[in-house]
C-alpha cells in the first residue's frame, strides 16, 4: 500500500531523515520506534504531506504522492493524528469531527449525515457522550486526543498514521487503546504508528521499524526487534537483552 524509498529531509545542517526505505502492506499494523530525535515524526510528516522531502519518493497505492500537500494526501486516503493534539478551538467536539467527514475525503456528505458520522466515530473512540457539544478549547488532553482520532477516522482513511496515541494514558487506558487499534484494523484500516510505550508497540504491531539518528537500523517482528543488538544498544536498553 505504501512505499517510501530513499527519503531524505534536512533542516539547515541537521539531517532529520537519511535515505529511509519503508513499506506498509494493506491490512498491516506497522510500528515505528526510536529515541527522541530519531526522525519518526518527521517521516510521518513527509508521508502525510506536511513536509516535502529533499530526496526520495513516496508512493501510495501505486501513485506517486511525493510532495503533495496535506489536504490532497488526506483525500487520497491517508490521515494523521498529531503528537500534540491539534484542534479547532472555536468548534465543539462534534463539529470538529464533522470537519473530517465533510472535507477530509472525496465523498460528498450532507451535513446531517456528517453529524451522524461524527457521533459514531466519537462513540467508537470512547469519547464521553455528554461532552460532545463541549468546545474543543475546554477539553482535557485525553478528550482532545480522542476527538482528534475521531476526526481522522471521519476522513475515511485507508492508511492511518498515529503519532504517540497512548501518550499520557494510564495502563488501563493503554490496554483499551490496543483494543481500539485492532478494531480499526478490523474495519479495514491499515496503520502506521509511532509509539514509545513498548508494551503497546510490541503487543499490537505485525512488524516494527527502528530509526536512530534519522536512519533505519532494524526491521522485523517484535521478537526479532527485541533480540536485535543494535536496537538494544541504541534504544531498548539491556533489560531487553536475552
Amino acid at each position: 500500500m505504501l512505499e517510501v524509498r530513499g527519503v531524505v529531509k534536512k533542516f539547515g545542517g541537521l539531517v532529520a531523515v537519511n535515505k529511509v526505505d519503508l513499506t506498509v502492506h494493506k491490512g498491516e499494523i506497522l510500528g515505528l520506534v526510536g529515541s527522541n530525535g530519531a526522525g519518526k515524526t518527521t517521516l510521518l510528516n513527509i508521508i502525510s504531506g506536511i513536509y516535502r522531502p529533499d530526496a526520495g519518493t513516496v508512493h501510495f497505492n501505486g501513485t506517486d504522492i511525493t510532495g503533495l500537500k496535506l489536504d490532497k494526501v488526506c483525500k487520497a486516503g491517508i490521515s494523521k493524528t498529531f503528537q500534540h493534539a491539534q484542534s479547532f478551538p472555536g468548534l465543539t467536539a462534534r463539529e470538529g469531527v464533522m470537519i473530517g467527514a465533510l472535507f477530509g475525503n472525496r465523498h460528498r456528505t450532507r451535513l446531517d449525515a456528517a453529524e451522524e458520522e461524527a457521533v459514531e466515530h466519537l462513540k467508537f473512540v470512547g469519547f464521553p457522550p455528554e461532552r460532545m457539544d463541549t468546545p474543543l478549547s475546554n477539553l482535557n488532553m485525553i478528550e482532545l486526543r480522542r476527538a482528534q482520532l475521531a476526526r481522522a477516522l471521519a476522513s475515511r482513511p485507508q492508511l492511518l498514521l498515529l503519532d504517540e496515541l497512548t501518550t499520557g494514558l494510564n495502563p488501563s487506558e493503554a490496554t483499551e487503546a490496543i483494543r481500539m487499534i485492532r478494531k480499526m484494523r478490523e474495519r479495514g484500516i491499515t496503520i502506521l504508528m509511532i509509539e514509545h510505550v513498548m508494551r503497546v508497540i510490541m503487543g499490537v504491531s505485525d512488524r516494527i521499524v527502528v530509526l536512530d539518528h534519522g536512519e533505519k537500523i532494524a526491521e522485523g517482528t517484535a521478537r526479532e526487534i527485541a533480540e536485535n543488538q543494535a536496537v538494544i544498544d541504541s534504544y531498548l536498553g539491556k533489560s531487553y537483552a536475552r
